[in-house]
């Protein structure tokens, strides 16, 4: 996660063309699992098709090769596309196949909050896996589709990084947003328990489960703790204008969004406990990367 130091119809369709969801109990592949580039520890938003190939969503920060404090995606440098990504669950690498911060070198945006805010990634799995990957968010179900959040509005996330060292209480997240940043590209939100490193990239859903955000910043100032969160839809739009993959669409889940943090602690504790292992088997539970 990044230091700031100052303060649906076609994807319905897509659910079922371009991937055969596992059950979610059997599943391999989830949001919130953890992902791992050149060592960098992530986590996984949302699953993404586009009819022929099946993505995992995470900070496009996570492939950077910078400090912690490079937060301009327009001037920071990242890892090239066609990086290998381990997720965990998958048996095969993924592939970094998009990244907002390539994409905006490339066609030289000057637009500074795009430049700060936009910060998202997807991560190409292997075809082998594909049958593998339910779309659910971990005790919470959903998401539903993508939407937005108010200030005020309560948000939930789900957060697999290694620091909570398998405690799986402490992964499902539920907070408010305090306030809309860089004309809409962001928001800053506080959430129990906030996001740690590790947490980066992990998803926001609104109260109607609809994914409204990417964690991208841990800040220190003006809002102590707070989590800065960039906001899905304008990213997509982005990568949709700006990059061959103008077809992807966000997979809905299957399991019906319930936006209860105690439902979502108890539902969800098995599948963390999953997830950690896997990665403890992996020899990757303590690395940690992409900064703070």
């Amino acid at each position: 996660m990044r230091r700031r130091t100052v303060g649906s119809c076609i994807a319905a369709m897509l659910a079922g063309i371009a991937m055969a969801a596992a059950p979610a109990a059997m599943a391999a592949v989830t949001p919130g699992v953890q992902t791992f580039t050149e060592g960098a520890q992530c986590t996984a938003n949302f699953i993404f098709a586009d009819g022929s190939s099946t993505y995992v969503g995470q900070a496009a920060h996570c492939a950077g090769i910078g400090s912690a404090n490079e937060t301009d995606g327009c001037t920071s440098r990242s890892r090239p596309l066609g990086t290998p990504v381990t997720v965990t669950g998958a048996s095969k690498p993924g592939t970094l196949a998009y990244s907002s911060w390539l994409a905006m070198r490339a066609t030289g945006e000057t637009d500074a909050s795009a430049c700060q805010f936009n910060d998202f990634a997807l991560v190409e799995l292997d075809p082998a896996d594909a049958a593998g990957v339910d779309p659910s968010v971990p005790g919470f179900g959903g998401p539903t589709g993508v939407g937005g959040a108010g200030v005020g509005s309560t948000i939930f996330s789900y957060g697999n990084s290694s620091l909570r060292q398998g405690i799986a209480l402490l992964s499902p997240k539920q907070g408010l947003v305090i306030s809309v940043d860089g004309g809409g590209w962001s928001r800053s939100a506080y959430t129990v328990t906030p996001g740690v490193p590790g947490d980066s990239g992990s998803g926001f859903m609104n109260s109607a489960g609809q994914a409204v955000g990417v964690l991208s910043t841990l800040a220190l100032l003006p809002l102590p703790l707070s989590n800065g969160v960039g906001d899905l839809s304008r990213e997509l739009t982005y990568m949709r204008a700006h990059s061959p993959f103008s077809d992807v669409n966000l997979v809905p889940g299957t399991t019906p969004f319930n936006g209860n943090l105690v439902s979502a602690i108890i539902g969800g504790r098995s599948i963390s406990n999953k997830l950690s292992r896997r990665a403890a088997r992996a020899g990757v539970g303590g690395l940690l990367g992409g900064g703070l």
